[in-house]
């Protein structure tokens, strides 16, 4: 199959008491297995996709109209993002580079996850809140359902917040708010959203797709 579910970049009890291991179990085990295993579907129906990396299918479906592809595949790939985006709780900051970013932004840190909470505690439904990277400046926003940066252009991700119901219903049950909060305030992998100023955030979770044999053979 072109597609494989990641491996999650840490143990699945690491994120306790922010993040559950049952959350993950169901979150990661499940609803994004779901989403690899229906891409794969998808694409075995198309051979024109055949050997096209996760990013390039995300795009195609975009522009061909293909909501189904888009969703699933987009729902892959932010997912794989997301959880690079945490780690266990080590009093991790932001700095160097990153830190002065933020300081033209917004002030300081605390203002940067005030501002990250709110986006996505007021977030309408479900989707993801981003901050990304616009011409050289740190801009916190918000994306609908499966909507990703992949297709937008002046969005180079740094960050993100699932708000899908799936993220938190077992461990916070319908309270967004303190989801939100405990997530941003104790396991953001700042680190990794250091590393994205590069500009290849893309690609750090992106997949290589597979030739199907009988194209190859």
């Amino acid at each position: 199959m072109p597609f494989q579910l990641p491996e999650l970049p840490f143990a699945k009890d690491a994120l306790a008491p922010v993040m559950s291991a049952e959350t993950l179990e169901f979150h990661h085990g499940k609803h994004h297995k779901a989403y690899v295993t229906k891409t794969n579907e998808l694409i075995d129906a198309d051979q024109n996709l055949s050997g096209a990396s996760l990013l390039q299918v995300v795009r195609r479906a975009r522009e061909a109209g293909n909501n189904k592809l888009f969703n699933n595949s987009a729902q892959l790939w932010n997912h794989s993002f997301f959880w690079q985006c945490l780690a266990p709780s080590q009093g991790q900051k932001p700095d160097g580079k990153l830190a002065k970013l933020i300081e033209d932004a917004f002030g300081n840190a605390d203002a940067l996850i005030q501002k990250l909470q709110e986006e996505a505690v007021n977030h309408f439904s479900n989707g993801w809140a981003w901050l990304v990277l616009d011409r050289g400046s740190l801009r916190v926003t918000s994306l609908h359902d499966a909507d990703t940066p992949i297709v937008h252009e002046g969005m180079v991700p740094l960050f993100t917040l699932d708000v899908w119901e799936h993220a938190y219903y077992i461990d916070y049950r319908n309270e967004r708010p303190r989801f939100a909060s405990s997530v941003l305030s104790n396991i953001v992998n700042w680190d990794f959203v250091a590393q994205n100023l590069d500009g290849q955030g893309f690609e750090r979770a992106n997949q290589q797709g597979a030739e199907t044999p009988e194209l190859t053979a």
